[in-house]
């Protein structure tokens, strides 16, 4: 008689406290998993929940098993470099998995390495959920089939996403945007200084220039000679820079003390809403910030910098088909903040937009557009995430 291994969804009288892994690889990705972890807690407070995860999920009662920062690499040449540790890090999470067998594995974000992991463990009988859609709307749309291998369940934070899956019978539920309930519709602006301790009657602008080390790497420089021509135009201005983690600011720091505009530049950890709330504009690299700008309701330019045989391959390749790349352009369906990519990113160009985007006007323009798509995305989406994995755990195997 054969003695194959029990499925992952079998009785375990064993063990009766619920197991839920959650594997998150960024910062954006850990400030989605904090609310999703509180919410666990709160509906499940026996639940171990355990996985890979950053200081947000953390503080939040998370069991972090790796650092979340192995994980943080974007780029199809940076992830080729980083190749050997990632593969190595993916076994032994694998591994880790299938001996601690969780009830349900919630893949959030960083695709490229969760759905392989999700796939895997879904192959062993594992409930397997992926948190955050691919930008399937960006990429070529077949990867939204192959989400099917890996997921029993794609949670979507944009409206327009489900439809996309149900034309390729993946199960997708439309959750909501946790940002959307983390930012009030009119945001004070006042407040947010005194918080950081910025004068009121300032001109400020919110610097951004990544959470990867890649990126900084990238943007510092072109950012920063852009502030220079900034501030010579606008004198007086303040720039506040919130930055992910410590390494990354003291990576910047390094470029900041090189500048010439270096005095007019405060560094901070962490408080990127309130650094984006206090502005009168904000500057930052193409990603989950822009979002955050839009909930904001800042005006904003958004410019990025890919390696460049990353962008020879992307463009060689075809993998992209869109014409928008910010989320505040893709959810409105028309230009409404401006984009500058690889080599329009320059600094002449970077500060002429900029310099629009600090004029009053540009602000009130774009102020009932922002609201009204901040609107469209609400949700409670910490709730519906929960309330989804609650329902397929419920669920017959």
């Amino acid at each position: 008689m054969s003695t194959s291994q029990p499925s992952a969804l079998s009785p375990q009288p064993s063990r009766a406290r619920l197991r839920i892994a959650l594997i998150a690889g960024e910062a954006s990705g850990d400030l989605l998993g904090e609310g999703l972890v509180r919410e666990l807690r709160a509906r499940f407070p026996d639940a171990e929940i355990a996985g890979i995860g950053g200081p947000r999920m953390i503080a939040a009662g998370f069991a972090s098993w790796f650092p979340m920062e192995r994980l943080s690499v974007m780029g199809l040449v940076e992830v080729l470099l980083h190749l050997p540790g990632l593969l190595r890090l993916r076994r032994q999470l694998i591994a880790r998995l299938l001996e601690w067998r969780p009830d349900v594995v919630v893949g959030i974000d960083a695709p490229d390495f969760n759905l392989t992991v999700e796939r895997r463990l879904k192959q062993r009988g594992f409930r397997t959920v992926h948190y955050v859609s691919p930008s399937v709307w960006a990429w070529r749309e077949g990867r939204a089939a192959k989400l099917g291998a890996s997921a029993d369940l794609v949670l979507c934070l944009f409206p327009m996403e489900p439809p996309i899956y149900a034309r390729h019978g993946v199960a997708a539920k439309f959750i909501g945007h946790p940002l959307a309930e983390r930012f009030p519709l009119h945001p004070d602006r006042n407040a947010a200084r005194d918080v950081l301790g910025l004068p009121r009657d300032a001109r400020v602008l919110a610097l951004l220039p990544g959470s990867r080390s890649g990126e900084i790497a990238r943007l510092a420089p072109v950012f920063l000679a852009a502030v220079e021509q900034l501030v010579a135009r606008f004198p007086g201005l303040r720039i506040v820079a919130p930055m992910a983690n410590a390494r990354r600011h003291a990576q910047f720091r390094e470029f900041v003390e090189a500048s010439p505009a270096r005095t007019a530049i405060t560094i901070i950890d962490g408080q990127p809403h309130e650094a984006m709330v206090a502005a009168d504009a904000v500057l930052l690299a193409s990603g989950t910030a822009a979002l955050e700008a839009m909930l904001a309701k800042r005006a904003m330019v958004v410019a990025y910098k890919l390696a460049p045989l990353t962008h020879w391959l992307v463009r060689t390749l075809g993998l992209m088909r869109i014409d928008r790349y910010s989320l505040p352009n893709v959810l409105a369906g028309e230009s409404l903040v401006p984009e500058l990519m690889q080599h329009d990113a320059t600094p002449a160009a970077i500060a002429d937009a900029t310099a629009v985007a600090l004029d009053p006007a540009t602000e009130a323009r774009l102020l009932p557009r922002f609201v009204a798509l901040h609107e469209s995305l609400r949700g409670a989406a910490d709730r519906g995430a929960v309330d989804a994995i609650a329902a397929l755990l419920a669920a017959p195997p």
